[in-house]
């Protein structure tokens, strides 16, 4: 006999359970939604069979109709570097100077070389281009290796100390390591120190300065130059301003003395096209702190 009643006041079926005096309808779905559920299963099957779908082992089911939201990605970008094709051979094209003389040229490079610099260049620069230490400020005028158009369009092409490309060709340049090599005793290092400390602000130990100042021309100057202004053909930094790559403090000077210092920046020749490369110049040339072609 089955548990199942009706009730008194509707013809429904109740399940036969009862909680606290609350009982349960067995009532059926609506015939509407019903058919609507079964219309959603079986245009769902249609549509793993369709597109893509099914999870494998490398890949998921391709689908019969071959779509791809990266096909879809792809035709897009395609369809965008056909359009800027030709902006994009002129700016490859033309003189680095010419570029700043065209406002439609110059406004694109800009606006492409923000989207490269973002892109590529914002993880170690900073997406404001403020630098970190170890890492060039763009936004000043203290440039290593000169801050020209096509200064820094040398830089991003070849990168700097770069062992993966030809070292005739890359900016190369490497200090020496004074004190891991043992090329200076440490009080000539302390001394060294102080002296180049003197030339920007206070040094640590005054009474060394003097001292330093022979240590630096006997051991520093045929880089950094007698008037420690810098060398930017051997990027040799300018000693004399209060601007540092590293740090300027007495430790941090002590540690780049003793085991030098190596960046290396990667050549973008290789992953950029030349266009992209002009683009990104203009716009770090545009930064404030460029400098006009010489």
């Amino acid at each position: 006999m089955s548990d199942k009643k009706k009730n008194d006041d509707l013809d429904y079926e109740t399940t036969g359970h009862s909680w606290d005096g609350i009982q349960e309808y067995n009532k059926p779905l609506p015939r509407w939604w019903l058919y609507t559920f079964y219309v959603c299963i079986v245009w769902g099957i249609g549509y793993t069979i369709a597109y893509p779908a099914w999870p494998g082992i490398n890949s998921a089911t391709a689908g019969i109709l071959g779509y791809s939201t990266r096909g879809e990605v792809a035709a897009e970008i395609a369809a965008v570097e056909a359009r800027n094709g030709p902006i994009n051979e002129k700016l490859a094209s033309v003189e680095l100077s010419e570029i700043a003389t065209d406002p439609e040229l110059n406004g694109y490079a800009i606006n492409a070389g923000s989207a490269v610099f973002k892109t590529w260049c914002a993880q170690c620069h900073g997406s404001g281009a403020a630098g970190a230490k170890g890492y060039p400020n763009l936004l000043d005028d203290d440039w290593l290796w000169g801050g020209s158009i096509e200064d820094i369009h040398t830089t991003i092409t070849v990168g700097i100390r770069n062992p993966d490309i030809d070292v005739d060709w890359a900016r190369q340049s490497e200090m020496p390591a004074f004190g891991r090599d043992e090329l200076l005793e440490p009080e000539q290092i302390n001394q060294v120190v102080n002296y180049v400390m003197s030339l920007s602000g206070e040094p640590q130990d005054a009474a060394a300065v003097a001292e330093g100042e022979t240590v630096y021309l006997d051991n520093c100057a045929s880089c950094h130059g007698d008037d420690a202004k810098g060398d930017r053909i051997q990027g040799a930094p300018n000693l004399s301003d209060a601007i540092w790559l590293y740090g300027g403090d007495y430790d941090s000077l002590m540690e780049t003395v003793n085991n030098a210092r190596y960046g290396v920046m990667p050549n973008w020749n290789e992953r950029l096209s030349e266009a992209e490369i002009r683009a990104v110049a203009t716009y770090v040339h545009g930064l404030g702190g460029g400098e006009a072609s010489e």
